[in-house]
C-alpha cells in the first residue's frame, strides 16, 4: 500500500471517529423525519400535475368526440343538399378529428396509468413516512433510556462503595451495641425493683405471722401475764360466734 493511500485511510479513520462521536442519533432521526415530511408537499404537487394532465386530456377527448359527431352530421347534410364540395371539405376535417381523437385517447390512457402510479407512490411514501416516524419515536425513546442508564452507570462508578460499606457496618455495630446496653440496663432495673418488692412483701408476711404468733401466746398466757384461755374458734359450718 502506498504512502498516499495509507495517509487517506488514516484521515478517514481519524475524522470518521470524530464525526461519529459528535453525531446525536436523536437529532439525526428527528431531522430525517422532518426532511421526509418536507418532501410531502412537493410529492403531492407532482401527483396533482399528473392528475391535472389526465383531466385535460379527458376534456380534449370529449371535445374531439363531439367534433366528430358534428362533422358527421354536417357531411350528411351536405350530401343531402347535393353539395359534394362542402361534404368533401367536411370529410377532410372529420378524418383529421378522428386522428386527433385516436391520438388523444392513447395519451389519456397513458395519463390515467401515470395518475394511478403516482397516487400509489404517494400513498406508499406516506405509509413509509408514518412507519419511519413511529420507528424514530421508538428509537429516540430507546436512546434516551440508554443515555439515562449510562449516566446512572457513571454515577454508580463514581461512588466509593467500599468506604460506604465500612461506614454502614461501623454505624450498625454502634447502634446494635447501644441498643443491647440499653436493653440490659432496663432488664437490670426491672429485676432490682421486682426483687425489692418481693423482699418487702416477704418481710410484711413474716411480721404478720409473728404478730399472730404473739397474739396466740398472749392469749394462752405464755408471756408471763397470767394464763388466759385462747379465744374459742367458731364451729365449722356455723355462721354465728358465742359471746
Amino acid at each position: 500500500m502506498g504512502v498516499w493511500a495509507r495517509f487517506k485511510r488514516s484521515l478517514r479513520a481519524m475524522f470518521g471517529g470524530i464525526i461519529e462521536k459528535t453525531e446525536d442519533p436523536e437529532l439525526i432521526l428527528q431531522q430525517t423525519i422532518r426532511d421526509m415530511r418536507d418532501r410531502m408537499p412537493e410529492l403531492n404537487n407532482n401527483v396533482a400535475q399528473v392528475m391535472a394532465n389526465e383531466r385535460l386530456l379527458a376534456k380534449s377527448k370529449e371535445r374531439l368526440e363531439q367534433q366528430v359527431v358534428d362533422l358527421d352530421s354536417k357531411i350528411k347534410a351536405s350530401v343531402r343538399a347535393n353539395r359534394d364540395d362542402i361534404a368533401t371539405a367536411y370529410i377532410g376535417q372529420l378524418q383529421q378529428a378522428q386522428r386527433d381523437l385516436q391520438h388523444t385517447a392513447q395519451q389519456l390512457e397513458y395519463a390515467s396509468r401515470a395518475s394511478q402510479q403516482a397516487l400509489k407512490l404517494r400513498d406508499s411514501y406516506k405509509l413509509q413516512l408514518e412507519q419511519r416516524a413511529a420507528e424514530a419515536t421508538r428509537l429516540v425513546s430507546q436512546s434516551k433510556q440508554a443515555r439515562m442508564q449510562e449516566q446512572i452507570a457513571q454515577t454508580m462508578a463514581s461512588f466509593q462503595l467500599g468506604d460506604d460499606a465500612s461506614t454502614f457496618e461501623e454505624m450498625r455495630e454502634k447502634i446494635d451495641r447501644r441498643a443491647a446496653t440499653a436493653e440490659a440496663k432496663l432488664q437490670l432495673g426491672s429485676t432490682s425493683v421486682d426483687t425489692q418488692m418481693q423482699e418487702i412483701e416477704r418481710e410484711a408476711m413474716d411480721m404478720q405471722l409473728q404478730d399472730k404468733l404473739l397474739e396466740y401466746k398472749r392469749g394462752m398466757g405464755l408471756l408471763g401475764g397470767g394464763e388466759k384461755e385462747a379465744p374459742a374458734l367458731p364451729a365449722a359450718g356455723s355462721g354465728e360466734q358465742n359471746p
